[in-house]
């Protein structure tokens, strides 16, 4: 399965998942984009976590939350939302080079980054 996201930021992976469509300004905000870029870790989890209360399991959402809570100092709730993506079905994402990329992989490398090597390796 293909999923194509609005703008939303992987940092943690080196990535930033995207959607090219006019929606992408609002959407932005939905999935913390913003605030991730500009450094606000603190504001991309609160945006990030009142997104989930309704879409739980939108994997875009977790990697971003995962990104914010990784850069803001907590990695045990990192971790857990990457270990979370994986247990999911892997789904292809669109990132702004063109390339897509798989959701396993985008959470394996923020699991390596935070020292989770074995995990990663999975």
């Amino acid at each position: 399965m293909r999923i194509v996201t609005h703008a939303a930021a992987v940092i943690a992976a080196g990535l930033t998942i995207l959607g090219g469509t006019a929606a992408a300004a609002q959407s932005m905000d939905r999935n913390g984009y913003q605030a991730i870029v500009a450094g606000n870790y603190s504001h991309a989890a609160k945006q990030l976590e009142a997104e989930r209360r309704i879409y739980p399991e939108r994997p875009e959402l977790m990697l971003n939350l995962a990104t914010a809570y990784a850069q803001a100092g907590r990695a045990a709730e990192a971790r857990a939302l990457y270990r979370a993506v994986l247990r999911q079905p892997a789904l292809d994402m669109d990132v702004v080079s063109g390339a897509t990329v798989s959701s396993h992989a985008v959470a394996a490398r923020g699991l390596a980054r935070l020292g989770d090597v074995e995990q990663a390796a999975r």
